[in-house]
């Protein structure tokens, strides 16, 4: 019950901030409009954080893909984020574009999930929701304080910073950390 109870309130939380933010106009980092006609391909070329995401899509031959394909829901590991990436290997090395790949494809699942999306599947799974990446593997979503937290097969975890919605071909998500489909 007191799960319950606890998914009520955050679910009636997050319902009177977009309520809230809505009436004063939500922009996203970039200042751009929340009902953006941009691909999540041309929004990370756009955004200010998401530079080493962008040279990743390249690297992996996944420009079209996030360009013309979808609905897909990104969760984008920032700048900083891969340059703390603690992975023993050059990420952009042609020979490890089958690893790179994998990473990134783990970052993504099929479907729009806003932020609203992902606290209603954390209620129904009493705190905790799981979604299988295009990748194949799973993360786990939960809550930390007042944040959605994503944890790996490892136990690795990332938290949203910035949930931007409505991208034309899906919606992205900014994360603080790089989170891993295996040891890498």
């Amino acid at each position: 019950m007191k799960s319950q109870a606890l998914c009520m309130s955050l679910l009636a939380l997050s319902c009177s901030c977009l309520t809230v933010a809505q009436e004063n106009e939500i922009k996203t980092p970039e200042n751009t409009e929340v009902h953006s006609p941009k691909t999540i391909l041309k929004y990370a070329e756009a955004s200010q954080n998401l530079s080493t995401l962008r040279a990743a899509l390249k690297a992996a031959d996944m420009e079209d893909i996030m360009g013309n394909q979808g609905p897909f829901t990104v969760f984008a590991p920032s700048d900083k984020a891969f340059e703390e990436f603690p992975g023993s290997f050059n990420l952009f090395d042609p020979e490890n574009k089958k690893d790179l790949r994998a990473l990134i494809t783990y970052h993504i699942i099929a479907g729009k999930f806003t932020a609203s999306n992902i606290l209603r599947a954390m209620c129904r799974g009493n705190g905790v929701a799981t979604f299988t990446t295009v990748q194949g593997n799973e993360i786990i979503a939960s809550m930390h304080g007042l944040d959605i937290v994503l944890t790996d097969y490892l136990g690795n975890s990332a938290r949203i910073t910035t949930a931007v919605m409505d991208q034309r071909n899906g919606v992205i998500h900014q994360i603080d950390s790089v989170i891993l489909p295996r040891k890498m």
